[in-house]
């Protein structure tokens, strides 16, 4: 998920990384000094377009090695949060750094996912601009709920319950729709996603020009 604005990231207080929250937090997550940039898939791609696979081995190089380059990716495309598919990876994880509403700033991972919405009858729906690093350039109104729950675990299989409200909620419900192999766009009518693919025509060059300037000033 792209971000609606572009801040910097204050390494400073209210912060909850793993839904837990800390004292202090550098601006981007320890792991990405630990990661490389990994192409970021674009709609219209297959790995897009299915279920990812349930990840049945905890506590792995491979498994750390994927989160930390997650991490760097998604901060060389601007992003709040990225899914491994984005990555070319068919796994049910992915990763995010996303305040809320509250200026809270979010940062984590989680490892097979369930997102929990609430009951109909409670549900309020925010109608806002979303954007996808996988559809570069385009932004749509997206209506969500202002609430959202995802359950599942971290890298070493520990369990995580992770609550958003407000922005933060429609990013971890935006990253869990990958995760079954869905877009924002299928979310939009007919004309909706015609001109999302519009945009994202226009502008994924100077998308791409700019993610690869991103990467230089990261050292990668």
């Amino acid at each position: 998920m792209s971000v609606r604005h572009h801040p910097s990231r204050p390494a400073d207080r209210r912060v909850r990384v793993q839904g837990r929250p800390v004292d202090a937090y550098p601006a981007l997550a320890p792991e990405a000094a630990r990661g490389s940039v990994r192409r970021v898939t674009v709609v219209g791609e297959e790995v897009l377009s299915r279920p990812c696979l349930e990840v049945t081995e905890f506590g792995t190089a491979e498994l750390s090695a994927l989160i930390d380059d997650m991490f760097l990716t998604m901060y060389v495309a601007d992003g709040a949060g990225l899914a491994a598919n984005q990555v070319g990876v068919a796994l049910r994880l992915f990763v995010y750094d996303c305040p809320d509403d509250d200026g809270i700033r979010h940062v984590g991972h989680i490892v097979n996912p369930v997102l929990d919405l609430p009951d109909p009858g409670s549900r309020r729906l925010v109608d806002e601009f979303e954007g996808c690093l996988s559809v570069p350039g385009a932004t749509m109104a997206v209506p969500r709920p202002d609430r959202s729950v995802v359950r599942g675990s971290d890298k070493d299989g520990n369990p995580l319950v992770i609550e958003g409200m407000g922005y933060f909620a429609r990013c971890l419900q935006h990253e869990a729709d990958h995760l079954v192999g869905h877009t924002y766009l299928d979310r939009l009518s007919k004309r909706d996603r015609k001109d999302a693919l519009r945009q994202m025509e226009d502008r994924r060059d100077d998308v791409f020009a700019q993610r690869a300037v991103k990467a230089g000033t990261l050292g990668t």
